[in-house]
């Protein structure tokens, strides 16, 4: 019988009220979330803004979880340092952010931090091929990225291959999905090889009285 995976659930807080993100962060880290997932966008790379490090900083002191950040900005080399100091345990770029991915990979680590590559619909699960022993995350994007509450695309295939490359190096790299995850498409990802799941609207749409119904509902969640 084929063991299941140990599935972490990642609650992005671009859904949540950014009036009240600490209540937020404090309410989805007591919910059972194992990981703070932080949206960066600069409306650059993406049609939207968020947050920068100064809000990561802010909110730090509300949870000792694994401070998820995701940078959707160009150019990121810029900013990497200063989401390290704010206090991200995870920084994940995009290949298309910066000349030189490795090199961007390279700084992260560099800063005591782990690196995830994150892959658009669009990008190819080859851009990761060369760097892959460097990375601790690869995120497959199932919607185009800059704004929540979007459908899932189903690019089933696509995690697959990843996964299939994550299984070819020697330590462990987490496979995380993110877009359109709810109970219904979680058990897709999973089945692919997903052991991260991303969810915003899933988690954040009952408000606090149903964050830990939401991430058990998707941590459960099977084909």
């Amino acid at each position: 019988m084929t063991a299941v995976p140990d599935i972490r659930i990642a609650p992005s807080i671009l859904s949540a009220d950014f009036a009240a993100l600490g209540d937020a962060v404090r309410g989805i880290d007591a919910a059972g979330a194992d990981y703070i997932h932080v949206d960066v966008m600069d409306g650059h790379y993406v049609p939207n803004i968020t947050i920068g490090p100064s809000v990561v900083k802010a909110l730090r002191p509300h949870s000792k979880k694994i401070f998820d950040v995701h940078l959707m900005i160009s150019p990121v080399d810029l900013f990497l340092e200063d989401f390290a100091k704010a206090g991200a345990d995870i920084i994940t770029v995009h290949p298309e952010a910066g000349p030189h991915v490795h090199r961007t990979i390279q700084t992260i680590k560099g800063l005591g931090k782990k690196a995830g590559l994150a892959l658009n619909p669009a990008t190819p699960p080859d851009m990761i091929a060369n760097v892959i022993d460097m990375l601790d995350l690869v995120l497959v994007m199932t919607v185009n990225p800059g704004f929540g509450g979007q459908s899932f695309i189903p690019l089933l295939d696509k995690i697959r291959a990843v996964k299939t490359m994550i299984d070819g190096v020697d330590h462990p790299v987490d496979l995380q999905v993110d877009g359109g995850i709810t109970p219904e498409t979680a058990p897709l990802a999973i089945e692919a090889g997903a052991n991260v799941l991303v969810a915003g609207t899933a988690v954040f749409k009952d408000g606090p009285d149903g964050y830990a119904a939401n991430i058990k509902a998707l941590r459960e969640a099977r084909a």
